[in-house]
Parts: C-alpha cells; sequence; structure tokens
C-alpha cells in the first residue's frame, strides 16, 4: 500500500480486506517512516461527513473553523475545499491559512485582545474582519486598521457547563455594551457590522446558546437605539462536538435564531473547532520502555504531555486507546500505566488502565487526536514533540 506524509494524499484505502489496523502496522513497518518514531493518521473522508453533518444541522451558520485547534495544512486545505472559512488569533495563524492560497476575505481575526504588529499585518494582507470588547482595542484598531469590520464580543451569559469556560478572560459585560458601541462607531468612526459570543469549549448545556442569542439581539436593539448602520452578523462562537448533543444544539439556535432574528437577511456564522479534526486524527505511538511491579506493570511510549496528550489530559474520557501487538495472544494486565518520553515524573498518559502486555515496539494507538493535540506540542527535555508526521488516508472506499 502507497503511503504518503503530510502533505500528499495517498489513494482511497481499496475494498480487499484493508483495515485501519493494517494500515497502521504497514506505516510502522515501511521503511521510509523513521523506525520508532510516533505518527498520526488524518482520515480525510471523516472530514467530509463532518462537513455533511454539520450543513444538515446548520443549513444557514457558515463555520469559521478555529486553526488554533489544529493547523495541520491537509485538514486546512480540505475544509476550504468543503466550503468552510477559518477563525484566525494570530499573525502566525493567518499565514498558515494565507500561505495555502485561501483569501483574506475567508479570515475572521476573532482575538478581541491583538497586539499592534497582529493589527497593521492584518491590514497589510487584507484581513479585514475581526472582533474587539475593549475601548482600548478599538483605539489600537482606529490608529492601524481602520478599514476593519468589527464584531462586539459579549460575554455569554452562563459557560459553566462548558469544560472550559471563557468568559473570565473575554466578552463586554451587559452594562458595557451602550458605551462601547457608541465608543466604536460614532466617537472612533469604526464600521460595526454585528455581535459575537463564546459559550465556552465543549457546551454541556444547550440552552446557553439560546440564553446568549437573545444576549445578542439586546445588543443588536441597542445598536439600533444609538442609530448605527443597521448590524448583519451574528457570530455564535464555538463550543461543538461531533456527538448526539450537537444536533441538540443546533435544534436550540436554530429555534433561538427564529425568535430573535427573524430577518431573513441576517448573516450567521461560527467558530467550530475541535468538531472537525477530533474524531478525524489517530495518533500512533511505539513502547520504548516497560517495567514489572508485582501485578502492576509500567510503559513508556515515545509521545507525552509535552506532546499530544498535554491538553487532552483534562478530557482523556473522549480518546479511545487500542494496543497492537505483534503477538496474536496476550495475557490482559488489569493495572497498567503508559508514561511519556521526558524526564518529568508528571508525565504520565494514562494511569491504572487494563492492557494486554506489551513487549517493545509494540503499538499503542490513540483514537480522538485530532483536537488541541499536537499544535500545544513543545521541544522540552529534547523532544521534539512539534515534527510528528502525519500521513493522510481516505477510507471511503466508493
Amino acid at each position: 500500500m502507497l503511503l504518503s506524509t503530510a502533505h500528499h494524499v495517498m489513494p482511497k484505502i481499496p475494498k480487499d480486506g484493508t483495515t485501519m489496523t493494517d494500515l497502521i502496522r504497514s506505516i510502522a513497518t515501511d521503511q521510509k517512516h523513521e523506525a520508532g518514531q510516533p505518527f498520526y493518521i488524518l482520515d480525510l473522508s471523516t472530514i467530509e461527513r463532518l462537513m455533511d453533518k454539520w450543513n444538515h444541522s446548520f443549513p444557514n451558520v457558515k463555520p469559521f473553523y478555529a486553526v488554533k485547534c489544529n493547523n495541520e495544512p491537509a485538514l486546512l486545505t480540505k475544509l476550504a475545499n468543503l466550503g468552510a472559512n477559518f477563525d484566525c488569533a494570530s499573525l502566525l495563524e493567518i499565514d498558515t491559512v494565507l500561505n495555502l492560497g485561501i483569501s483574506p476575505n475567508q479570515i475572521i481575526f476573532a482575538n478581541p485582545c491583538k497586539a499592534i504588529s497582529h493589527i497593521k499585518h492584518a491590514a497589510a494582507v487584507g484581513v479585514n474582519f475581526t472582533t474587539f470588547d475593549s475601548k482600548l482595542e478599538v483605539d489600537k484598531i482606529k490608529k492601524w486598521h481602520p478599514q476593519c469590520r468589527l464584531l462586539l464580543r459579549i460575554k455569554a451569559p452562563s459557560d459553566s457547563g462548558s469544560m472550559r469556560p471563557l468568559g473570565k478572560k473575554f466578552g463586554a459585560l451587559p452594562e458595557e455594551i451602550e458605551s462601547l458601541l457608541h465608543y466604536a462607531c460614532n466617537v472612533a468612526g469604526l464600521k460595526v457590522v454585528g455581535v459575537s459570543f463564546h459559550v465556552g469549549s465543549i457546551a454541556q448545556d444547550p440552552t446557553i446558546y439560546r440564553e446568549a442569542i437573545a444576549n445578542a439581539r439586546a445588543v443588536f436593539d441597542v445598536a439600533d437605539y444609538l442609530g448605527i448602520p443597521k448590524m448583519q452578523i451574528l457570530n455564535i462562537g464555538g463550543g461543538f462536538r461531533s456527538t448526539s448533543l450537537f444536533e441538540e444544539i443546533a435544534s436550540v439556535v436554530n429555534e433561538a435564531v427564529q425568535d430573535f432574528f427573524p430577518d431573513p437577511n441576517l448573516k450567521i456564522i461560527a467558530e467550530p473547532g475541535r468538531f472537525f479534526p477530533e474524531t478525524a486524527f489517530t495518533l500512533v505511538t511505539h513502547v520504548i520502555g516497560k517495567r514489572v511491579r508485582g501485578e502492576k506493570i509500567e510503559y513508556w511510549i515515545d509521545e507525552g504531555i509535552y506532546g499530544s496528550f498535554r491538553p487532552t489530559l483534562y478530557n482523556s474520557c473522549f480518546v479511545g486507546i487500542k494496543p497492537i501487538s505483534v503477538r496474536k495472544c496476550c495475557e490482559i494486565r488489569e493495572s497498567s500505566t503508559i508514561y511519556g518520553p521526558s524526564c518529568d515524573s508528571l508525565d504520565a498518559v494514562a494511569v491504572d488502565i487494563k492492557l494486554p502486555e506489551l513487549e517493545l515496539d509494540d503499538l499503542i494507538v490513540f483514537y480522538n487526536m485530532g483536537a488541541y493535540s499536537k499544535c500545544a506540542g513543545t521541544k522540552f527535555n529534547g523532544f521534539d514533540m512539534l515534527s510528528t508526521p502525519t500521513y493522510i488516508v481516505s477510507t471511503n472506499s466508493t
């Protein structure tokens, strides 16, 4: 089977009985792959299915994929080809998207607090869409990028049901909204074209979207009261995962938009992150060390919390683990621990889990590893977790 790395797509997996396990073994043993090096597999067919799911559930909501979640070029290119736009938070993310041939008109600079150098760069490359939630940000944009269109980011009414709340750091409070709109539009003379909010990462309560949309409606009403040119855009942020809860959230959002924004000319956008890459990426690691202590067994692998696992430990319940041994039958150990390669004792990937007994160079595969994983890697202790290769496949065999 032909293999290729991150910037070249391999042919579809043929209908010859080939499985993902077969593919993993073939990559791990291929002469072109550096022996013992961890690697990712990106399934582009999963991205296609997820875009279909998004368009079915949110037919009127344009996704601006949050690049910070996973900036793999093949992923970004696929999403662009499927019609997605992009949410960038920095100069580097903007350039990552533009260097793929994607138009600056497809980017929102969705960081409410930007460095001046990043604002100037956005102006230079034609990224003319951003967010703000303070008067100082208005002053910076007025001086360095006055032609930019703005969304006022408001604090969601409640983000306590999310696994990573964002309201402590971002979002204008209700009592600040009128003065911010007046200052941005009537004093600074900038174009505020809509409202943005984010209920937090991995939202668990669909009703918070309805509350946030109701609050956004109130901001539109304040703008009308101030005589500001009619705002046209509602940004419902992120917080989505590809689970059964997604359809429930979509239903709540769609109903709330109908109730609070009957204007058919309203443009609705969102900033999904993990929804697209989370389940599309698989991480394959090698056993590089082993120690048996009575009934307990400990393994060392070539990835750790300073790489793909650092930001996923808080929600490790989302990650699936599968060992692949060269032997057909292995004794199941009731208590196994998986450590990363660094000398930090905190570098524990999984503690007290059931695994078959493995040996040197056996594989441990981690599923659902596409969200906030490789992009947060470091070179701590001399282990380069930023250079883990990605192999591109398509499991759609039709």
